[in-house]
């Protein structure tokens, strides 16, 4: 599927360059969809048992049916755990409290684009990667198409959910450069450490402040088992999995914006399927954040950047 075109150095270590071809963009419309069909998922779930208790159950059966496949990775168990807990749990955690507290969750589909700005500055910040002025303005243009959803009066109580949205988003895109030191980790392995992390951070908690949810788990109906399912297999193991196999192999620029296609699969989905409306402020927000996320998207790196 890749074709190698040769090495490159960066920061002093080989790396290998490869063309993004059709079967790379097929496997991120992939992901963009079980990403859209998961904010259904999510929340239909999360509605039916509590924010902790279903996060908790998800990452514990994306565990049991990727444990086989875990392995410790000699200078890497550190990097594979971080990942687990920043993308299995708390990113998850804040991700469902959000569409808790949510009603209109196109809303929070909108937010969920700050992840793509997110990345680029935590690798700026964190990595010293180089962002020419274009991709700057992207992050401006995005991040202010996001804040113009403070401004409709009909998602006015929906503000506090979008900040948590917007916190997910921001740990998410920490998640991504954690996924840059894992090249060459299997899929399974990674999703294995990845509901591992997830169930031991979050079992407890649920254990502590969900009770009566647990208990009522004998009275949901099989609509939320069926979205449940499709959140672990399709979601979780399908589309995080082939995410984590694309950011290993290619540009955190090159594949973060691919993921456009999700937030706006999932406001159309959700409006859909909840039957909540799409109003004039989030269609204006959301398009000037797509225009930024296009913007980072179609700027070439800056020349020389390392």
């Amino acid at each position: 599927m890749a074709i190698e075109e040769g090495r490159a150095m960066e920061g002093g270590a080989a790396e290998v360059v490869r063309r993004f071809g059709p079967a790379g963009m097929i496997l991120a419309l992939l992901v963009n969809v079980m990403f859209a069909l998961n904010v259904i998922a999510m929340k239909v779930v999360v509605d039916a048992t509590a924010p902790l208790l279903s996060v908790a159950l998800r990452m514990g059966t994306v565990f049991l049916l990727c444990a086989p496949a875990i392995r410790p990775l000699p200078g890497r168990t550190g990097w594979l755990a971080l990942y687990g807990f920043l993308n299995g749990g708390l990113f998850l955690l804040l991700l469902n409290l959000a569409l808790f507290m949510a009603t209109n969750v196109g809303a929070l589909a909108i937010a969920g684009q700050l992840s793509v700005p997110f990345s680029l500055l935590l690798g700026a910040l964190l990595l010293a990667e180089k962002l020419n002025g274009r991709k700057i303005a992207g992050v401006i243009l995005a991040f202010a198409g996001v804040a113009a959803l403070v401004f409709d009066p009909h998602i006015l109580t929906e503000v506090p959910a979008i900040l948590v949205m917007a916190s997910a988003a921001m740990i998410w895109g920490g998640a991504t450069l954690v996924q840059r030191k894992l090249v060459g980790v299997s899929v399974m392995n990674g999703q294995a450490w990845n509901g591992l992390m997830g169930v031991a951070t979050l079992a407890p908690f649920a254990l502590m402040f969900e009770r009566p949810a647990i208990a009522g788990l004998v009275h949901v109906g099989w609509v939320p088992v069926a979205w449940f399912a499709f959140t672990c297999l399709g979601s979780t193991i399908i589309g995080q999995g082939t995410l984590a196999w694309l950011l290993q192999r290619y540009p955190i620029s090159t594949i973060m914006p691919l993921m456009l296609a999700a937030p706006v699969m999932s406001t159309v989905f959700a409006s859909l399927y909840f039957g909540t409306p799409i109003t004039a402020v989030m269609i204006g927000g959301g398009t000037l954040a797509l225009i930024g996320v296009a913007i980072i998207a179609l700027s070439p790196d800056r020349k020389g950047a390392k």
